[in-house]
Order: C-alpha cells, then sequence, then structure tokens
C-alpha cells in the first residue's frame, strides 16, 4: 500500500516538472491602425506544438526554424481560435508570419481585417482547453507608435474569462480592469497547480504529528513566504529566477530525506520557515507576470496571498483526513508507507533541480 501511495505521487509529478511552478504564459502585442488590427504573438514552443501538432513535421519532439515558416496548414487552427471583432462584426485573420524565437518561443504575425475602423475590439481566445492548466494571455492594444502613451489596453484572458472588449472611443481607450478580489482566485490557482510547492507541503506533514505541530510548520511556512512575497512584490528585493527556482527544488528534496530521520513533524517550523521564504520568491514571479492594479498594490497582494493559503488549505484538509486512514492500516504501517511516499518525494525534488539546472 505505502509503496503504491509512493509511486503514484511520483507518477502525479514528474508529468507536470517543466509546468511546476510557472503559470503557462503567452502575449499578444496588437495594433490597431484604422481598420487593421496587426497582432504580434509569443507563445513557448511546447505550448505551440500542444496547438498544432502537425507542426513538427519530423516528430521529434522539436520545432525547427524551417518547420514553424512551412506550417501555415498546421497553424491554422491556431488562427482560426483567436478572433478579434470591430463593433461586433468578426475581422478576418490571416496568418503572415510564423518564426522562432530566443530561448523557447515561438512568433506568429496574423493580420485582422476590419470592416470599418472600429470603436471597441473584442478579443476571443477558444485555445485555453488545449494549453495548460491555469494558462494566461497577456494581451496588448496599442497605437502604431513606441511610447507608453501608444498603450490602449491591457487585458488578461484565460479560460474562465476567454474574451475581453475595450472601447477605443474618441481615439481614447478604456481597458477594462481585473477587479481586485480576482487575486484572491489567482492566489487559490496557483497553489492549486503548483506541483512543487504541494508536494513539499505533502512532505512536511507526511510523517504526522501533533495538530498543534502541524498547525505550526504551516504557519511558518506561510509567514516565510508571506515576507518574501512582499519583498520581491515592492520591488525591494527581487532574486534571480536561476537560483530561486532551483532552491525550491532542492527544499523539496531536503525534506524528503529529513522525513527518514525525523519521528513527527514536532519543531519543522524551524526549517519551513526560510524554506517558505525561498518559495515566496516563486510566488512573486508568478504576480511579476501578471501585473499589479495601479494603486491597489497592497489590496491585490494581500488577496493573493489570502488565496494561496486558501488553496493550500484547502488541500491539507484533503490530505491529512487520507494520510490519517493510511496510517491506521497496519499494511500501510508494516510497508513504512511513509518513507515509500518520501523517497517518491525525494526522486521529484532532485528531477526539479536538474530540470531547473541543466534543462535550458
Amino acid at each position: 500500500m505505502g509503496m503504491a501511495v509512493g509511486t503514484c505521487l511520483l507518477g502525479l509529478a514528474i508529468p507536470r516538472l517543466a509546468e511546476a511552478h510557472q503559470v503557462g504564459l503567452s502575449r499578444g502585442v496588437y495594433t490597431v491602425d484604422g481598420a487593421v488590427v496587426e497582432g504580434d504573438l509569443t507563445f513557448a514552443r511546447g505550448e505551440l506544438r500542444a496547438l498544432a501538432p502537425g507542426l513538427d513535421g519530423d516528430g521529434d519532439g522539436t520545432l525547427s526554424e524551417a518547420e514553424v515558416a512551412a506550417g501555415g496548414a498546421a497553424l491554422a487552427p491556431v488562427v482560426a481560435g483567436i478572433g478579434v471583432a470591430s463593433d461586433g462584426e468578426a475581422c478576418v485573420g490571416t496568418l503572415t508570419r510564423a518564426s522562432l524565437t530566443e530561448e523557447d518561443g515561438a512568433s506568429l504575425a496574423i493580420r485582422f481585417a476590419c470592416p470599418q475602423p472600429p470603436e471597441s475590439l473584442t478579443l476571443t481566445w477558444s485555445l485555453f482547453d488545449a494549453l495548460s492548466t491555469g494558462h494566461r494571455h497577456l494581451g496588448q492594444f496599442v497605437r502604431p507608435g513606441a511610447g507608453p502613451e501608444d498603450i490602449l489596453a491591457e487585458p488578461v484572458l484565460h479560460a474562465r474569462a476567454p474574451a475581453a472588449t475595450v472601447a477605443l472611443a474618441g481615439g481614447e481607450a478604456e481597458a477594462p480592469a481585473r477587479p481586485v478580489s480576482a487575486y484572491f482566485e489567482l492566489g487559490v490557482e496557483h497553489i492549486l497547480i503548483g506541483t512543487d510547492h504541494l508536494v513539499f507541503l505533502l512532505g512536511l506533514v507526511v510523517v504526522g504529528g501533533r495538530l498543534r505541530s502541524l498547525v505550526a510548520v504551516i504557519t511558518a511556512f506561510t509567514i516565510g513566504h508571506s515576507l518574501s512575497l512582499a519583498l520581491a512584490t515592492l520591488g525591494i528585493w527581487t532574486p534571480s529566477g536561476a537560483w530561486v527556482e532551483p532552491a525550491i527544488a532542492l527544499s523539496i528534496a531536503y525534506v524528503g530525506v529529513e522525513n527518514f530521520f525525523v519521528p513527527d513533524a514536532a519543531g519543522r517550523w524551524r526549517i519551513t520557515l526560510p524554506f517558505g521564504f525561498i518559495h515566496g520568491f516563486g510566488f512573486a514571479g508568478v504576480l511579476a507576470e501578471l501585473g499589479l492594479p495601479a494603486g491597489e498594490v497592497a489590496p491585490a497582494l494581500l488577496l493573493f496571498n489570502l488565496g494561496v493559503e486558501a488553496g493550500q488549505l484547502a488541500v491539507l484538509a484533503l490530505v491529512l483526513p487520507l494520510l490519517m486512514a493510511l496510517g491506521r492500516l497496519p499494511a500501510y504501517r508494516q510497508l513504512q508507507g511513509a518513507r515509500w511516499i518520501s523517497g517518491a518525494i525525494v526522486l521529484a525534488g532532485l528531477w526539479w533541480f536538474f530540470e531547473r539546472v541543466f534543462g535550458g
């Protein structure tokens, strides 16, 4: 029973190693010039392959410049899944360029021909079902130009809000503001799709212990990541993700190893406080990508943090009773199930570490 639980845990973790911590993101700059909207979109190559499986012509799991440049037919569903409407009338989208970008990106240029110069534009995405859980499309409507004054609106689309309308009446945009309350939901969502954070929490509680000890562990983790999240989000200190992400992975492996030497969670708050501090910088990376509303940074930050805590508590409310039930099974105790789970946690942490250090 214990070995089965550990193997199941590792099986759940490994498929999401590459996306364990980041929210999937794509970006689109939509330049409004009369009746024409020029869209310049950027995707991660892996997500573009998911949207257009036929793009990888040789089936080697990677995209070449030649495959992308010649992939007009394969990319047709992607173009069809991005809709722009001018005052309620659909604009016709045509792919004009496809190329690879630096690191792991790919760029598409789509020209949308509208029936008339718009007073309002509606951007609609029907691609989210094929993308990673929690994917966000960061849109930006701009006038031709290069300055901040040319930015009309910056809507964010996702699976539950796949469309946004931007009013351009009088040449001035009325950007649809994301309500501050949405940051609570973002916090909940991030912890639920953040496999590495959840595995870390599991490692902390799988050894069991008194309720007071478990509460102290989670409280220390909360205090730690709340401090670093505030430091990074407010621009006081933002360490490089090049060491934050591997450090998060090592913290997971460490907790798994320590489980072989501690009888329960008593006193573990001493390590979860600094480890929580490290994890908080990972949360901050998500907020940096999604942005915070001007003038409402403090409430948005607080709500995001509360959302993270609500997500953690919801997961623990499910996991702790399950662990208690397993602990009452003779087979689980005889096979030392907690050690099998801890071993799987160590392997997951080390996998993440090497993925983040050597995975490019």
